[in-house]
């Protein structure tokens, strides 16, 4: 809605030439919108973040749930807000598009560049419960997905109960992650290795005001994000699927690539494998099935399918870098990258 207000004083009747430069000047609103758009989910995510955080801490909630839940929100936030209103306005090719390309962008691309840039480090709860939820819950949305292999219809779907059910993973795989942390921060206080109960970063109003402020950004920017890539997609003769794949998986995956590279650069390496790997976790239990949930999605494209084939393989191949010597090094780091290029060549070879 916000982009074809904008638009709209553009449109009147026009020929020949000046009919011409009207069109390149929309074309070229709808990159500018695009590019607000990606800001608003950056830093409309990243004021919500604080803001919501700083409230938690006024509630005396502990800093590691906070960590495993508002964070991770936050991050997936762009991915969301764009997978949602474009599942409302009927482009169901974007929502399915930007869940796929942001999780394979995490993998290959933040995973990677992270690795690249200093060896990560795996730590044992992630080789053998974080990640294996993250495989079974891709399986998962393959198998929903895949109704007419299996018989369930004639279009691939996910249909609310689909929706549901990956909802109630994400429930389950939420109350194992929080009632683990808070029983280890029981041990440490037990233990008398209590931590340092950290002051809120801002008063409550003001937090208050942060998180609406925050939300409003992700919502408009989200919208601008899908308007634009729709006239973008139309205008260039690209399907949805790949402005779904490449411009705007790499847009709302903003968030990971910076949080990872910096947590890399400062030798976090547990914070740069749990971004990616909680990130994928929230845009397949919560993303996908919020936007499905509001409007079913429908006959998703077969280019979809397939890459939801190759997000499987590629989750397997990163799975086996972190499993071997318990790191992904430099090496790998490069392939991984170097596999992403490789996707996206086939990817804009297809159309």
């Amino acid at each position: 809605m916000c982009y074809y207000i904008i638009c709209s004083y553009f449109y009147f009747p026009m020929k020949g030439a000046a009919f011409c430069r009207i069109v390149k000047r929309i074309m070229l609103l709808a990159f500018v919108l695009l590019i607000i758009g990606f800001v608003l989910l950056v830093k409309g995510a990243d004021v919500f973040v604080d803001g919501s955080s700083s409230i938690a801490k006024f509630l005396k909630i502990p800093s590691i749930v906070i960590g495993l839940t508002i964070v991770a929100f936050g991050t997936s936030a762009p991915e969301a807000a764009v997978s949602i209103i474009a599942g409302i306005d009927g482009s169901n090719d974007i929502a399915v598009g930007n869940v796929i390309g942001s999780n394979m962008f995490n993998l290959l691309v933040v995973m990677g560049l992270s690795a690249a840039i200093k060896p990560i480090n795996i730590q044992k709860q992630i080789v053998k419960s974080d990640y294996p939820f993250m495989l079974l819950a891709t399986l998962a949305l393959a198998a929903m997905s895949f109704d007419i292999f299996f018989g369930n219809g004639s279009a691939n779907t996910i249909a609310r109960n689909d929706a549901v059910i990956l909802l109630m993973f994400l429930a389950i795989f939420l109350f194992y992650v929080i009632s683990s942390a808070l029983a280890t921060r029981k041990e440490k206080l037990a233990a008398g290795n209590a931590e340092e109960e950290e002051k809120p970063k801002y008063g409550i109003g003001l937090s208050i005001l942060l998180t609406i402020g925050g939300l409003a950004g992700i919502v408009i920017g989200g919208e601008l994000v899908v308007d634009s890539a729709k006239e973008i997609a139309l205008g260039f003769g690209m399907s949805e699927t790949l402005v779904g794949l490449t411009i705007v998986a790499v847009g709302t995956s903003l968030p990971e690539l910076v949080t990872s590279i910096m947590a890399a650069r400062k030798g976090e390496s547990d914070i740069a494998v749990g971004n990616v790997v909680g990130s994928n976790i929230f845009n397949i239990l919560f993303v996908l099935p919020a936007s499905a949930v509001i409007t079913p999605i429908a006959n998703i494209d077969a280019k979809a399918m397939t890459d939801m084939l190759i997000l499987i393989a590629v989750s397997i191949i990163a799975y086996i870098f972190c499993t071997t010597k318990k790191n992904v090094n430099r090496i790998e780091g490069i392939i991984l990258c170097l596999l992403y290029v490789g996707y996206m060549v086939f990817a804009i070879a297809r159309e």
